[in-house]
């Protein structure tokens, strides 16, 4: 039995045969509908909770190591990405018990830099160390041949990427698809196998904006699921509206329910749009209170950002001196 073989044989057993579409559409247009007043209020009412001030350090903190400090832009030179690994290697020099950050996120053709500027600071988040996410799949579009959705993954993966974000084929999938869609996504997890068998970590972009509905969210999160993706991922940030509250916490009631039915946990990760650590802490308390404080480790929950980081570093000098400092106390992004 090949390796795709067997990454098929957990949804073979979930859906009840073989995932194509006639199977896919029978399974995922029989999940139960989302009840979006239910699910807007529900997220409105964790987005209340406060946190204590003996929890807000650890909070601040949680959310550093959290966090994949990110650049994709047209304009990405070797010299910003290795600016960008820098803050992330100490994102407050003034402070050297800060956390670091997750990772760093950039566009495939800056992998090597990234890795070369990590140094011996490149591993895994949840030992301490940084790892390097790659955008992948013709990011953020989506819009290329299969062949060249591989390819792309594969350079990222062989230049030393440890996380793939990849893009699904929104026009497939609101065309009903969804047989197209699950074989691409595993096609692209096969393409993130290293040469010694271990594979990079697949983050399935969903790009929730463009989704139109909370059911067809659902959807796609089964699906990048049933499909093997290690994460599901709200957005590429290039669309709006990107991470919402309500998204993501519908992403987590799925993640929690696939966990309750497999006893597999997946990641999620909220994209696009959260600059504040005030709007970061109500992203904890959804993941605490939805599946668990278990969740709030780099290799289940991350967010992506570019700002967020300086936001939450001016909390943290305020709680260290008592006072805010002005903006030029953090280096700009």
């Amino acid at each position: 039995m090949t390796t795709t073989e067997l990454s098929r044989r957990p949804a073979v057993d979930v859906l009840g045969g073989e995932p194509d579409d006639a199977t896919l559409r029978r399974f995922l247009h029989g999940l139960p509908g989302v009840d979006a007043v239910g699910l807007e209020q529900r997220a409105a009412g964790l987005g209340t909770r406060s946190i204590k001030t003996t929890s807000k350090a650890w909070a601040l903190d949680t959310i550093i190591r959290l966090i994949d400090l990110t650049t994709l832009e047209g304009a990405d030179t070797p010299g910003k990405v290795r600016s960008l690994v820098a803050k992330a290697k100490t994102p407050d020099a003034a402070d050297p018990t800060t956390p670091l950050v997750a990772a760093v996120c950039v566009y495939g053709d800056m992998v090597a830099h990234a890795v070369e500027a990590l140094g011996v600071r490149h591993g895994d988040p949840d030992d301490g160390q940084i790892s390097v996410a790659a955008v992948a799949t013709a990011f953020p579009s989506g819009r290329s041949s299969l062949a060249v959705k591989l390819a792309d993954t594969a350079e990222a993966v062989a230049a030393g990427a440890d996380e793939i974000d990849m893009v699904i084929d929104r026009g497939a999938f609101l065309s009903g698809r969804y047989g197209l869609v699950f074989d691409q996504i595993a096609a692209v997890k096969e393409a993130c196998r290293r040469s010694d068998g271990s594979y990079a970590s697949l983050k399935v972009i969903l790009e929730t904006g463009e989704l139109n509905t909370y059911d067809n969210i659902k959807r796609a999160s089964w699906l990048g699921i049933l499909a093997g993706g290690d994460f599901i991922k709200t957005s590429t940030g290039k669309v709006q509206p990107a991470a919402t509250l309500p998204t993501t916490l519908l992403m987590l009631e799925t993640v929690r329910d696939w966990y309750r039915g497999t006893g597999e946990k997946i990641g999620v990760k909220p994209a696009g749009g959260i600059r504040s650590s005030k709007d970061a802490v109500k992203y904890l308390v959804t993941v605490a209170e939805t599946v668990g404080e278990e969740w709030l480790q780099p290799h289940l929950f991350r967010f992506g950002a570019s700002s967020l980081l300086n936001d939450v570093l001016l909390q943290r000098q305020k709680l260290t001196t008592g006072h805010y400092s002005g903006p030029d106390y953090v280096t700009i992004d």
